[in-house]
């Protein structure tokens, strides 16, 4: 479904990645991990469109969208979830979650939509009246998950979903990702939490120095005594 050849990102005269490979099966959970700016975050937003690639291919579905903006790449079926949320605190959880399916013309599919993301999320359908502005953390990243669903991608992009979280909390919301990608979503998750990003993902990449350090199987990774040593503190 997703496929990076030799990728280059910069920040004006700032190169972030340096020729980054990678690839992403259709039905596949995988991670990224690595160290604060390693490149995680750049990964994202270049395949979301936020981003100019300096070099390289991005290709989704076997067609190159190197140029293609934001808005397209949603159009396209990629939906990405920052860390910054970027909800409508001033307007109600139900309003949020009918603003991501703004690209969706068919009413009827867009309320379809809605129940099955009010299925994977009760806490959301109980809330559906409250303001996001007035959400708990957990309940918020909850709601930009769920509002990314809206518009029906093939590919969900989820960036730190853990920051700033409670533990009980993150357990929420991995489980929610978890419960996401078995329903067919394909995901591609950044989190600083590395043993819990491997307990839920297929394979993940570890990106260092913006380069793509190992990859693998998420559970032959955390038997790896690199990774053990500087992600697991073992």
């Amino acid at each position: 479904m997703l496929q990076l050849k030799n990728l280059n990102a910069s920040y004006g005269f700032l190169q972030i990645l340096w020729e980054v490979s990678l690839h992403v099966e259709d039905g596949e959970f995988v991670g990224l991990i690595g160290p604060n700016g390693a490149g995680k975050t750049t990964t994202l937003r270049t395949i979301a469109g936020l981003l100019k690639p300096t070099g390289g291919e991005i290709l989704f579905n076997g067609q190159v969208i190197n140029n293609v903006p934001a808005h397209e790449t949603t159009r396209m079926g990629i939906s990405y979830i920052s860390e910054d949320l970027n909800l409508f605190v001033d307007m109600s959880v139900k309003e949020n979650l009918l603003m991501g399916a703004y690209i969706v013309r068919d009413r009827e599919k867009q309320l379809e939509t809605l129940d099955f993301v009010y299925e994977l999320f009760p806490r959301l359908k109980e809330r559906e009246r409250q303001l996001a502005g007035t959400m708990s953390g957990g309940e918020r990243k909850m709601l930009a998950i769920a509002r990314g669903m809206m518009s029906n991608p093939q590919l969900l992009l989820v960036d730190e979903p853990s920051l700033g979280l409670a533990p009980h909390l993150v357990t929420d919301v991995f489980n929610s990702l978890k419960r996401l990608n078995q329903t067919g979503v394909t995901m591609m998750l950044v989190e600083q939490r590395v043993n819990a990003t491997l307990e839920i993902t297929d394979r993940a990449y570890v990106i260092e120095q913006g380069r793509v350090a190992m990859e693998g199987p998420s559970s032959e990774l955390m038997t790896d005594e690199h990774v053990k040593k500087v992600y697991l503190g073992i």
